[in-house]
């Protein structure tokens, strides 16, 4: 059994500037038919501020190691573990690893990942994307200070997939969830009609984007339309229909 993370994951934690351990699975919990919950004990410096990812270091088809990336849905300080929400609805490394995990599994973990967060100055906040965004998008939300606003338009492939989460008393939520039925993964009109249906608030705004490839590309036209600035909209695509994410976790970016 190892004692540590893999040196790889050593090194790329140093080139990074982040953190490697090898952490340990409390739990999973399957929340809906696509979301299992992997509730994980690993060191508060692994996680990073809302809106901030993990890699894990996962087994793929052929036998050969790549990294998932997954976004933190919460944490806990007094039992020092961290949760997250991984699509397992689809065929994958991650979602093969995530389905398979038990209490107890070791995992190689490098954190904290990402560059989006919440934008202090926003007076309201604006998440659009499917299901893979959800765990950051409620962990960012949860982070947002009294009074101020979150809006939440997220397309499920079943509503059973429209998992909700707590917030405080003074927060202004709206939650709009668009049902996929049998549109392909890559059709951005389902969230198009839902952008559409919503006014957005007056004062000063931020979207964060997250999900499909193609998808997150029409959204963030559809803002621009709409009258934000390049500086109020961030994106970041999961994944791409058709293609498996590369090596470090991420989307090819290429047309």
């Amino acid at each position: 059994m190892p004692s540590g993370p893999d040196q790889s994951s050593i090194e790329l934690a140093a080139r990074l500037n982040a953190h490697a351990e090898l952490a340990t699975i409390l739990s999973t919990t399957r929340l809906s038919p696509s979301i299992t919950e992997v509730i994980i004990k690993g060191d508060h410096h692994l996680v990073g501020p809302p809106g901030s990812d993990v890699m894990i270091r996962v087994v793929d088809a052929k036998g050969r190691y790549v990294r998932r990336r997954y976004s933190v849905r919460r944490v806990d300080e007094t039992s020092e573990s961290f949760a997250l929400w991984i699509v397992t609805s689809h065929e994958g490394p991650g979602s093969t690893w995530a389905s398979s995990a038990r209490t107890g599994d070791l995992v190689d973990v490098v954190g904290p990942r990402g560059k989006i967060t919440l934008d202090p100055l926003a007076d309201w906040h604006l998440f659009v994307g499917d299901t893979s965004g959800l765990a950051a998008f409620y962990r960012m939300a949860q982070s947002i200070e009294t009074p101020g606003r979150a809006i939440f338009i997220v397309e499920v492939a079943t509503m059973d997939d429209a998992l909700t989460a707590p917030f405080d008393e003074g927060l202004g939520v709206t939650g709009i969830f668009v049902d996929r039925t049998s549109r392909p993964h890559d059709d951005a009109s389902g969230l198009l009609d839902g952008l559409s249906a919503f006014a957005l608030p007056p004062d000063v705004g931020h979207a964060y984007v997250f999900g499909e490839f193609h998808v997150m590309r029409a959204i963030e036209v559809a803002l621009r339309d709409r009258g934000l600035d390049e500086h109020q909209i961030s994106t970041k695509a999961f994944w791409r229909t058709g293609r498996h994410n590369a090596e470090m976790g991420e989307p090819e970016k290429d047309l």
